[in-house]
């Protein structure tokens, strides 16, 4: 099924960037893609990055919008916050992508003509397809960790994908509603990995394009100790659960 000149929001995440954000905003609208509208989810940045967000929304027309969060609550609240709202305004298509400059804005058409013309109801940026790259300047043992982590969740939820912890995607709206996204729980890049379980579970087509991913600019990673434990148990507790 083709979705006809679709509303998409592309939710973006920050805590921390307002370095990458206005850089991320401006090559997101030099695509040019009609009716496209970015919403930054806030968790109340130290830096200042929710203001920076303001001001990019007072300037872009409706093209921006911020939602603003009291605290850092982790990405995966981030993200479905800002899919609910997605969602209320009736969005028909999702694209979730870091704030970071490590997704490649350039697949995003790629990713719109997939979700519109293919019949997939989730897209996938991938590392690890045909034609798709880990960032040249990470040393070994973090290619060698990415890889291992993503053959490790296949294994376990026997997930057809090949980057299952990948956090840029295109979502069909109603994708999103059968996966009931609003009771995800899962954070970091668990979050990432259940959201693909999900949509495996509802028998939804999933696509993957290739990407480039490219090391963070500026600013620091938000990765820690207590999401690497609870990317390695979540897809246990994914396939034991009723």
């Amino acid at each position: 099924m083709t979705i006809d000149n679709p509303k998409i929001t592309v939710v973006v995440p920050t805590y921390n960037e307002r370095e990458n954000l206005p850089v991320l905003v401006a090559r997101i609208h030099a695509l040019g893609i009609q009716n496209l509208s970015v919403l930054v989810v806030d968790d109340n940045s130290p830096d200042g990055t929710g203001a920076v967000a303001d001001q990019l929304a007072a300037e872009s027309m409706g093209a921006v919008s911020v939602l603003h969060r009291k605290e850092k609550d982790g990405l995966g609240r981030a993200y479905v916050a800002g899919m609910a709202r997605a969602l209320a305004e009736n969005s028909d298509i999702v694209i979730q992508m870091d704030a970071d400059l490590s997704h490649p804005v350039s697949a995003i058409p790629t990713m719109l003509d997939l979700i519109r013309t293919s019949g997939a109801a989730l897209v996938i940026g991938s590392r690890y397809v045909a034609g798709g790259s880990t960032a040249s300047d990470w040393p070994w043992h973090r290619k060698a960790l990415s890889a291992w982590a993503n053959l490790y969740v296949g294994a376990v939820l026997n997930l057809k994908v090949k980057d299952a912890t990948a956090g840029f995607k295109a979502w069909r709206a109603d994708a999103l509603v059968r996966i009931d996204v609003a009771i995800v729980r899962s954070d970091g890049y668990s979050f990432q990995v259940e959201m693909n379980y999900r949509a495996a579970r509802q028998g939804l087509k999933i696509a993957e394009v290739p990407i480039h991913f490219e090391e963070r600019v500026e600013g620091a990673s938000k990765m820690n100790l207590r999401e690497q434990l609870e990317s390695a148990l979540t897809p246990w507790k994914l396939r034991f659960q009723r």
